[in-house]
């Protein structure tokens, strides 16, 4: 199959070898000519050190290679989205075969990345979403792992499923786009506040039970949503929240351990040097929840943290001394 990948950073380029190693033709884009020269002449990414890219492997900064493609792959940064696929949309053919691999909300109008995806190619495009516990730096050394591809046709699932499953990348298959993907946003944000248990030394306990309760808590806000709670203790739930809130791959728990250790939240996000979506995940959960009056204390408390500049400390305290309640909450 031909795949165009959108995005060359470390997850773009690894699902790009992936993809590649499983037999399919594929180019990967980059946004800028400076950077596709950099990784077509060193056939490296920064990102990803120590891992090669196969000569076959096309890299372009023509957003026209979209005209060939059966199938697109978008897997940018949530904030930049919209303008890849605004970019992209005239030259992807009605009924290619849609995948993002981005999670995330978009600022202002908290829609998905399927719905954003929807809204600007249009075309009768089938919308599949891929998500899961999968650092880039281990699936392009091809370690094991494995994730959810979710579409509500599920023939179209299955396709994604198929031309992404190898031996070490297992891929179930789902009809709950939207269970899937609020998943994936709400993930990083919890992986900013075991970052912040972490700096804070408060113990491996208080991560356990922070995690557990964040998991209660996106399966409160999936109910709401109209998405299905049993998504949330799969692989895109507990699978990729457990991977992103305990790892130092993840660049949510480091941005969130420089807090815990008393930096501000700006300057937390400039040390780790990358798009820490959590960040801006914490602001569209936090209107989400507000719309559909879900209760998201864990979510609040990390906001508060990130955007008013709360005491990581205290607003942690907080946490602990609410009233109680009933660990079952269906």
């Amino acid at each position: 199959m031909q795949i165009i990948v959108f995005g060359s950073g470390a997850w773009g380029t690894a699902l790009s070898l992936l993809l590649h190693g499983n037999g399919h033709r594929v180019t990967l884009w980059s946004r800028r000519e400076e950077k596709a020269a950099l990784l077509r002449g060193k056939r490296k990414n920064p990102s990803l050190a120590g891992v090669r890219l196969p000569a076959d492997l096309e890299i372009t900064a023509d957003i026209t290679a979209a005209e060939r493609a059966e199938m697109v792959v978008f897997v940018t940064p949530s904030y930049a989205l919209r303008q890849t696929a605004e970019l992209a949309a005239p030259y992807i053919r009605p009924g290619t075969v849609i995948v993002s691999a981005t999670k995330g909300l978009e600022p202002e109008t908290n829609l998905r990345m399927s719905q954003i995806i929807r809204q600007v190619v249009g075309k009768d495009c089938p919308v599949a979403v891929l998500s899961g516990p999968s650092h880039a730096e281990e699936v392009s050394r091809r370690m094991a792992t494995g994730c959810v591809a979710a579409c509500e046709d599920m023939a179209t699932a299955e396709l994604v499923q198929s031309v992404f499953m190898s031996e070490m990348f297992r891929v179930y298959s789902s009809r709950d786009v939207a269970g899937v993907e609020l998943c994936g946003a709400v993930k990083n944000i919890v992986a900013l506040g075991c970052g912040i248990i972490d700096g804070l030394a408060l113990g491996d306990n208080a991560r356990a039970l922070f995690m557990t309760r964040a998991l209660a808590e996106i399966s409160v806000l999936c109910k709401k949503y109209g998405a299905d709670p049993v998504t949330c203790y799969g692989l895109a739930g507990m699978g990729d929240l457990i991977v992103t809130c305990t790892s130092t791959h993840s660049r949510n728990y480091r941005a969130g351990l420089f807090i815990g250790k008393g930096a501000p939240a700006e300057q937390a996000l400039q040390e780790v040097g990358a798009v820490v979506e959590g960040y801006y995940a914490a602001r569209s959960i936090r209107e989400l929840a507000m719309k559909l009056e879900a209760e998201t204390p864990i979510c609040q408390c990390i906001y508060e943290i990130l955007y008013e500049a709360a005491d990581p400390e205290t607003e942690l305290r907080a946490l602990m001394t609410r009233v109680g309640k009933s660990e079952v909450i269906f």
